[in-house]
């Protein structure tokens, strides 16, 4: 953000400097994906937010809708198809964090900016300058650390297996923690590019990152078959691992020897014998692999149902941003697509319970991000030292974020207050308000919006999760009675990956209004016997 904003600033267009700002935001897309998916992501977004920033402006021209009527009411219209497509293209993508949200931000900051037709592509040149610099910054790790977010999934899953090994000690409930590392681990595989292992495969494959992943797959194996004599000694081992893998060493080290000993005495607990067949073909695997993926997020019912899952979402973030923005329209307020902004924000959830949190969450946080707006506006900095402050607020934003929405809110209200001021100055005293009078007025609309869009779509999901996690295990248990067959390897991936759709698919209906009806005996039981099943895999055959 400040690479390229910065010399603006110095230059005397601090008002410029906001358009690269908003194509910096596309960084916070596909951080923790490996360097040559995070390039092609973040490619495609790029070109969706320099859009963004394109379309907006050419719309203030065209529209005015600073002047209120109908140019207002055609912008707030427009602000609503815009986080409707940005919602369902991001959930479709699978792209966790505010993407929707950031994509009708650029929007709309640009949609009530200059009117002047001359200023349209010098803005959208600005705003692509801007992604192409946090493209550029966003891939240039590749070549100090390749493998660093390889290392940062592996880390995440050991730690989440240390958890898992300590429950399993105490003899606690495990469901949850053995989901979360179950997950964790196949997130590892999928980062590294490769499957679980099986067969011939066990011993010595790859660097040390993979064999640190089979080493955690074999260890999810056996917490779920028997509780350790001495869990604290691996948990420990597991999370000092974790911490070589996060260092900053280009040449990653061998495993601690603790680990070492351990993977040794879990191989010789878990190994097939030496009639255990090869891994399938390349082709038979992505097949099995296909079909997996179709059970698990029921494309194999047709694209409809895929489609219509993804809709529901979309139409509440449509129903509310524009909602939210006709509403402000009559209030007068100075900045009413803040309005629609904070509705977005609090609609882009996964269900009801997890909007009603960001709802008191980001009231909170804006009440609190005002209080320090008021106090940088009210110093008068100059446009240069705002821009500074602009960088500042941005990166403690996506630093606190992922741990707490609501800290996150603390800092992008004075963020968006403080882009809005460089763009246009106004008095501190009417940011502030209509920023508090907008938040409440969307958050309002938001909360209505998720109440009234009932729907039985996650209550759906969770019925065909289970379904899949039923069929999963059949297919596993006929694999297991047959013995080497070519599917082996990918029975046991995509059991593993319907176990864990289960839970999370349980998780979301439980969040909504419409019950899914299902029996939680049903669903224990399903997901006890998928565990059962994967610790058969592991035994000698």
């Amino acid at each position: 953000m400040a690479v390229p904003a910065l010399p603006l600033a110095l230059a005397g267009r601090a008002d410029l400097a906001v358009y690269t700002m908003l194509g910096s935001f596309i960084t916070s897309f596909g951080r923790n994906l490996p360097y040559a998916r995070r390039a092609r992501v973040l490619a495609v977004v790029a070109v969706a937010m320099t859009a963004c920033v394109g379309c907006g402006s050419a719309l203030a021209e065209w529209a005015q809708p600073r002047d209120g009527g109908a140019g207002a009411a055609v912008t707030v219209a427009a602000m609503a198809l815009v986080a409707a497509a940005a919602k369902f293209a991001c959930d479709a993508a699978r792209l966790s964090g505010l993407g929707a949200v950031l994509l009708l931000f650029a929007f709309a900051v640009a949609a009530y900016g200059s009117t002047d037709p001359s200023d349209v592509p010098v803005q959208t040149a600005l705003a692509a300058t801007g992604a192409a610099v946090a493209w550029l910054l966003a891939v240039l790790g590749w070549f100090v650390h390749p493998d660093r977010p390889q290392r940062l999934a592996v880390a995440a899953a050991l730690r989440e297996l240390a958890d898992l090994w300590e429950a399993a000690g105490a003899g606690g409930g495990r469901g949850l923690v053995r989901h979360r590392a179950t997950a964790a681990v196949l997130q590892a595989y999928r980062t590294l590019g490769v499957q679980p292992p099986t067969g011939a495969e066990r011993d010595g494959r790859g660097d040390t990152c993979l064999r640190l992943t089979d080493l955690a797959w074999a260890l999810l194996i056996v917490a779920a078959r028997r509780a350790p004599d001495d869990p604290h000694g691996p948990a420990r081992s597991l999370r000092r691992q974790a911490g070589i893998l996060v260092g900053r060493r280009r040449r990653l080290p061998r495993m601690v020897p603790e680990l070492a000993a351990l993977s040794r005495t879990v191989g010789s607990l878990t190994a097939p014998s030496p009639t255990a067949p090869d891994p399938a073909a390349p082709a038979g695997l992505r097949a099995a692999e296909a079909r997996a993926s179709e059970l698990v997020t029921g494309r194999g019912h047709g694209s409809a149902a895929r489609t219509a899952v993804l809709t529901v979402p979309a139409l509440r973030m449509f129903l509310g941003t524009g909602l939210a923005g006709a509403a402000a329209l009559p209030l007068g307020l100075g900045h009413g697509y803040w309005a629609a902004i904070s509705a977005a924000a609090v609609l882009h959830s996964v269900n009801v319970r997890t909007a009603a949190q960001r709802a008191a969450q980001r009231t909170l946080g804006t009440m609190a991000g005002l209080l320090l707006a008021l106090g940088i506006l009210a110093a008068r900095p100059e446009p240069v030292v705002l821009v500074v402050v602009i960088v500042v607020m941005e990166f403690l934003l996506e630093y606190v974020v992922a741990r707490n929405y609501g800290l996150g809110v603390v800092f992008l209200t004075p963020l968006a207050l403080l882009l809005t001021d460089l763009a246009a100055p106004s008095p501190a005293g009417d940011l502030v308000q209509d920023r508090a009078l907008s938040s409440l007025l969307g958050v309002g609309i938001a909360l209505v919006c998720a109440l009234s869009v009932v729907h039985d779509r996650a209550a759906v999901r969770a019925r065909r999760a289970l379904v899949a996690c039923r069929a999963a295990s059949g297919r596993a248990e006929r694999a297991l009675a047959e013995g080497p067959v070519a599917s082996f390897p990918a029975a046991q991936e995509q059991l593993a990956a319907a176990v864990v759709e289960l839970r999370a698919a349980d998780d979301a209906a439980a969040g909504e209004l419409w019950p899914a009806e299902i029996d939680p005996t049903e669903l224990a039981a399903a997901e006890r016997r998928a565990y059962l099943l994967l610790e058969l895999f592991a035994r000698p055959r």
